[in-house]
C-alpha cells in the first residue's frame, strides 16, 4: 500500500516505490553536472584582489593551460573577470546546496527504508534489510537498520556544512573572502562522506533488499484503501460508508461488497486487478 501521512493511500508496486528513489536521485546527477563547468572557471593571474597587478604577461593563458594538462580537464578556463572572481564564491554556495539536496533525499529513502523494513512482527515488515551485526546486548537476536541510520548521519553532517558555507560565503569582505578554507575543508569533507556513504548503501544494503510478498499481498488485501478504487462505481458516499464500517468491525471492505451485492465478482476483479490499480499494464503490475 502506497501511503500518505502515514495513512493507507492506494495500491502501488515496490517497482514504482523504489523506481521513484532511482528517479529523484538521477534528478540530482543532472544537477551535479549542471554545476561541474562552473567549478572550471578559473581566478589564477588575478593577484592580490584581481587587478593582476605583478603577474607576467601571458601567465595567465599558461596556467590554465597546464592545469587543464596536469589534470586532464580541458574545460578549464579564465573567469571572464578577475576581480569578481577573486571576491565571489558563488559557485561554492551552489556546490554546497546541490549536497544538501543530495543528503537531504538521501536521508529521506534511508527513512522509508527503515520504516518499510520496521518490525519484524510490530512494524511495516514490507521488506527486508540485510543483517549487518547483532542489534542489541540485551535483546537477543534484534537487528537493527544500521546501513540507513549511518547514512542518515552523513546526510545531518552535509546539512550542516551547508550551514558553515553559507555563512562563510556570506562573510566574505570587499575584495577578497577570507573564510575560504573552512569552506573547501567543508566541501572536501562532504563530498568524501556522501561518496562513501552511497557507496555502503548501495553495496551492503540496497542490493540485499527482498520484498516480503505475502506480508504486502495481507496488507493490501485488508486495507480500504481499495475501496478508493471502488469509489466511481459505488458512489463517493457508499464507499465511505463501506470504510467506516471496515473500520469499526475490522471486516475487509471487500468482504462487505460481496455480501452487499454492490458489485459482481467480475466487476470486482477488473477494478481490484493489479493493472487497474496500479497504472501498469498486466505485466507490469505482475
Amino acid at each position: 500500500m502506497g501511503r500518505t501521512q502515514l495513512q493507507d493511500a492506494v495500491p502501488m508496486t515496490l517497482g514504482q516505490e523504489f523506481g521513484a528513489y532511482a528517479a529523484t536521485l538521477a534528478e540530482d546527477e543532472q544537477r551535479l553536472a549542471e554545476v561541474r563547468p562552473l567549478l572550471y572557471e578559473l581566478g589564477l593571474g588575478g593577484t592580490a584582489i584581481g587587478t593582476g597587478l605583478n603577474a607576467r604577461p601571458g601567465y595567465r593563458e599558461r596556467a590554465v593551460e597546464e592545469l587543464g594538462r596536469l589534470t586532464g580537464i580541458p574545460a578549464l578556463r579564465s573567469a571572464p573577470d578577475l576581480v569578481e572572481a577573486t571576491q565571489d564564491v558563488g559557485v561554492f554556495v551552489h556546490l554546497s546546496g546541490v549536497l544538501k539536496r543530495v543528503a537531504v533525499k538521501l536521508s529521506k529513502i534511508c527513512n522509508d527504508l527503515r520504516l518499510l523494513s520496521s518490525g519484524p512482527q510490530a512494524g511495516l515488515g514490507e521488506i527486508n534489510l540485510p543483517a549487518r551485526q547483532a542489534g542489541s546486548s540485551i535483546m537477543p537476536g534484534k537487528v537493527n537498520p544500521v546501513i540507513p541510520e549511518a547514512v542518515n548521519q552523513i546526510a545531518f553532517e552535509v546539512i550542516g556544512y551547508d550551514v558553515t558555507v553559507t555563512l562563510a560565503a556570506e562573510g566574505g569582505q570587499l575584495q577578497l573572502n577570507a573564510f575560504e578554507p573552512v569552506i573547501h575543508r567543508s566541501l572536501g569533507a562532504g563530498l568524501d562522506h556522501l561518496t562513501a556513504g552511497v557507496t555502503v548503501l548501495t553495496e551492503h544494503c540496497v542490493r540485499g533488499i527482498t520484498a516480503n510478498r505475502e506480508r504486502l499481498a495481507r496488507t493490501v488485501a485488508a486495507s480500504t484503501g481499495l475501496v478508493t478504487a471502488l469509489a466511481p462505481a459505488l458512489g463517493h458516499e457508499t464507499a465511505c460508508a463501506l470504510v467506516l464500517e471496515a473500520h469499526h468491525t475490522g471486516r475487509p471492505a471487500l468482504d462487505l461488497v460481496r455480501e452487499r451485492e454492490l458489485l459482481t465478482e467480475a466487476e470486482l476483479d477488473r477494478l481490484t486487478s493489479p493493472a487497474a490499480l496500479t497504472g501498469l499494464s498486466a505485466a507490469g503490475a505482475a
